[in-house]
């Protein structure tokens, strides 16, 4: 756990050891991260299991996938761009400061999610099939994404505000917020889809009821005595330069974000003409792994920001270096672990969704070919944190564009029409991005950020 002054309650990273320092918060943020993911996978799950239509039901949530990035890119604009900004000032000592860009990044989330869920549903249909819905998938598609572009306000604040009560280092409050809502998401699901047998839209009504149970709570918390840094109106004023800033150091987890979903959209159209709904259900299925086992590298990248932002504010250039160490080893280590688990046993992790004989049979070697060499997106993960981290915003932003715009989604248009490759070939684009695009951005965080480390004395 990270070292706590006593004669001013922060959460202080320059001091103790920074490896517990980074599982102080990663091993309550993972968790968090793994219940938060439930949201969306636990609808997947009972989806796949109605007893009509489940994969059509399954295939129509799966296009709704690139709307629900696209929220969540917003909620990273200003949640992944504001909170990394309060652990450098926070390590400066200067915490008005801190409070107000907390501040600006709530009111920038609460108006842009009323913005999205006015836009989403005036250009839902045209959307869907413009991602690939067809005649028998478009009514499912349609049904979820309604009411949850509702709910797009509470997700912004659930998702991203979180992230300000993790750069606080208050790791096990941001794990309770994430479980209250996940457990509720659990109960309801059941009871809106088979009990009141609503469907897709019971599923997306128990998501956006959920995530309003997080963004209350989330709230609760951030106006209270406990917290360090508080979400106060004084802070609301918004202020050119501050907002500026939070959206640079943002555009990191934006552009990740709406690259995916530009990527899901790439899929969705290639798979659709290729192989038809099935392969476009196969995909989501894929998309609902990947979420699931990318979860503890995520948390423990994420959960680095914090320590290594906070130390680099405070000078503490070592600990920095401790930190990306660290970070690095046990990414490549589990994400290499994951890969054998995938390749060895690829039907297991498509039955947790469906059970169908055609999904199952076609989707184990597209899996295998998808998750090949897996292990090079943690050299993506590892170095988008430490740039991410350090404000250094113009590089996380470029490999963040660099690995899925310039090369998976040319990829995934050429290569199904080389060497009669057809579906093999637009599975093959997530793998050979890996290697490009992991081994691009690690490299050139070692080439700029590590020798700036090294020539900087610690204060």
């Amino acid at each position: 756990m990270a070292s706590i002054d006593k004669t001013n309650g922060k959460n202080d990273f320059s001091q103790g050891s920074v490896i517990k320092n980074i599982l102080g918060l990663a091993i309550p943020m993972t968790l968090a991260q793994l219940i938060n993911v439930l949201y969306n996978i636990v609808d997947r799950i009972y989806i796949g299991r109605i007893p009509k239509d489940a994969t059509m039901a399954l295939t129509g949530l799966g296009l709704c996938l690139p709307i629900i990035s696209m929220v969540i890119a917003f909620a990273n604009l200003f949640g992944m761009g504001g909170a990394p900004l309060c652990s450098i000032q926070r390590g400066k000592g200067n915490e008005k400061e801190a409070e107000a860009i907390m501040g600006n990044s709530f009111i920038l989330m609460v108006g842009c999610g009323l913005t999205l869920t006015a836009l989403g549903l005036i250009f839902k249909r045209p959307m869907l099939y413009l991602f690939g819905a067809s005649s028998a998938t478009i009514s499912y598609a349609d049904s979820y994404i309604t009411i949850y572009l509702l709910g797009s306000t509470f997700v912004m604040i659930g998702l991203g505000m979180n992230s300000f009560i993790n750069s606080q280092g208050f790791g096990k409050i941001g794990m309770l917020t994430v479980l209250l809502g996940a457990v509720t998401n659990i109960i309801l699901d059941p009871i809106f889809i088979f009990v009141l047998h609503l469907g897709v839209q019971g599923a997306a009504w128990a998501t956006i009821l959920s995530q309003g149970l997080s963004a209350l709570w989330i709230l609760h918390f951030l106006t209270g005595d406990q917290a360090i840094l508080k979400l106060q109106k004084r802070a609301f004023r918004l202020k050119r330069r501050r907002v500026l800033e939070i959206i640079a150091l943002g555009l990191s987890g934006f552009t990740m974000s709406v690259t995916n979903s530009l990527v899901q959209i790439m899929y969705n159209a290639s798979l659709g003409r290729f192989g038809g709904d099935l392969y476009i259900g196969i995909m989501t299925v894929i998309n609902s792994v990947r979420e699931v086992i990318s979860l503890p590298i995520n948390g423990l990248t994420n959960s680095a920001q914090p320590v290594m932002g906070y130390n680099y504010g405070a000078g503490q250039y070592g600990r920095v270096k401790r930190a990306i160490i660290f970070m690095s080893v046990v990414s490549i280590a589990y994400t290499t672990l994951m890969w054998g688990l995938v390749h060895s046993f690829p039907g297991f992790f498509i039955r947790v969704f469906n059970h169908e004989g055609d999904l199952v049979s076609a989707g184990i070697p597209a899996m295998q070919i998808y998750y090949f060499g897996f292990f090079m997106m943690s050299l993506q993960f590892a170095g988008q944190s430490v740039f991410v981290a350090l404000g250094k915003s113009k590089n996380a932003v470029f490999f963040s564009i660099f690995r899925k715009v310039i090369i998976v989604i040319p990829l995934i248009l050429v290569l199904p029409h080389l060497f009669d490759l057809g579906i093999r070939g637009i599975f093959m684009a997530e793998p050979i991005s890996n290697f490009i695009g992991g081994a691009a951005c690690f490299g050139t965080m070692l080439v700029t950020v590590w020798p700036e480390l090294g020539e900087r004395k610690e204060g």
